[in-house]
């Protein structure tokens, strides 16, 4: 099994070094408590309004403009889904300007701001990939009346994550908590052993685990569960296995995800009945599969062509009480579609539309087009009616009129 090694930290970029070596000699900005008059900004037009708003623009630049405008309510900077799905939006568009003018907008309400939602804007540029802007934000928390914390501290380490920079996670993670005097907890611990297996210093990443005992923090299921999927993602099952051992050894009962990442591996490995045996012995340990237990066997069969069995997956499936999510209906249907089997092609494609799963466009269209390759025009009909009701199939389906 690999030491119990440190990891070996690079140097670290000259914003981060700005920000620990100013850090101690910073003092916390004084403000003027101002006194808002909530009275007044919930008698505004409803938020709810503002909301639905917001989800149907489908102009991007008005959609920041809109949001900007509803910011000023403070029950709306209260509701969280309506940010995270805005910035998601201009993410996919590339639009980094615009997310940095409506998170940047934010911070001009310091008067209610509190540390978690600085977090949160910590959270969604990371997401957006814009690690500077998270830094930058992490680096304001003082200019707020706020501290920096180990939740902050922890905010700034997913940020980086998130923004594909795991190799700058140990070195934030040892100077910043150095610099703050933060401790981290076990979820610092279990980020910095992502960041680590990412980047395949797998050797670092299980050193942690002593590291923590050291400082006295408990690994939770989590950091197990964390280490397993690293190395069984790198194909070393023996020293897995002794991941394994070490969970009984401390008394950590392994749940569904954690049987999860040797499934994975297995079928990976194209050992997928093992797999199936695997799954079918879940319930014996009392525990119940998720979709990605059986998904994964799925993938096994369905990398095989066997469309039998991936059908009795996921009837097992249903029976369990389990639902289908995207990938499930994705495999089973581009199977049936192969296998010409459209009745419950189309069957599945309808389910999954009506569930919200957002299946592929690519494959809401197969269906369509074996539909009508196979004279079935009304249902091709319906398929595409329901398709258009979703937004982001509006444009992408397709039903030639002389095909109709």
């Amino acid at each position: 099994m690999y030491s119990a090694t440190r990891c070996v930290i690079v140097p670290a970029p000259r914003s981060i070094r700005c920000l620990c070596s100013n850090v101690l000699s910073e003092s916390e900005p004084s403000h003027s408590s101002q006194k808002k008059n909530l009275h007044e900004l919930f008698r505004r037009p409803k938020v709810e309004e503002a909301l639905a708003d917001l989800f149907q623009e489908n102009d991007l630049d008005t959609l920041v403009e809109k949001f900007k405008k509803a910011s000023e309510r403070y029950r709306f900077r209260c509701t969280h889904n309506i940010y995270g799905y805005t910035v998601m939006r201009l993410a996919k568009a590339n639009k980094k300007s615009s997310i940095e003018e409506i998170l940047e907008e934010q911070k001009k309400y310091k008067a209610t701001a509190t540390e978690g939602f600085l977090i949160r804007l910590i959270s969604l540029y990371g997401k957006a990939g814009m690690f500077d802007q998270a830094l930058n934000t992490f680096k304001e928390i003082p200019e707020f009346n706020c501290k920096w914390t180990v939740k902050s501290f922890n905010a700034l380490l997913s940020a980086c994550v998130n923004s594909k920079n795991c190799e700058l996670v140990s070195v934030l993670f040892q100077e910043l908590s150095t610099a703050l005097s933060i401790v981290p907890d076990v979820l610092s611990y279990n980020i910095l052993m992502f960041s680590l297996g990412k980047i395949g210093s797998l050797d670092s990443a299980f050193s942690m685990l002593e590291e923590m005992r050291q400082k006295g923090v408990d690994p939770s299921i989590v950091t197990f569960n964390t280490l397993l999927n690293a190395f069984y993602g790198e194909g070393k099952c023996e020293d897995a296995e002794k991941i394994w051992e070490i969970m009984e050894k401390r008394g950590c009962k392994p749940e569904t995800t954690t049987y999860n990442a040797k499934i994975r591996w297995l079928v990976a490995e194209g050992r997928t009945m093992e797999a199936n045996d695997l799954l079918g012995e879940l319930g014996s340990k009392g525990l119940k599969p998720d979709a990605f237990s059986f998904n994964c066997v799925m993938k096994g069969f369905y990398n095989h062509g066997d469309l039998e069995e991936v059908k009795r997956i996921y009837r097992e499936m249903r029976d369990n009480g389990c639902l289908p999510n995207r990938t499930t209906y994705e495999m089973l249907i581009r199977l049936l579609c192969k296998a010409k089997d459209l009745k419950m092609a189309a069957e599945l494609c309808e389910e999954g539309l009506r569930a919200g799963c957002s299946i592929g466009a690519g494959i809401v269209q197969e269906v369509v087009d074996e539909l009508i390759e196979d004279s079935k025009v009304e249902r091709a009909k319906n398929i595409v009616e329901l398709g258009s009701s979703k937004r982001y199939l509006r444009e992408s389906l397709k039903m030639p009129a002389e095909e109709v």
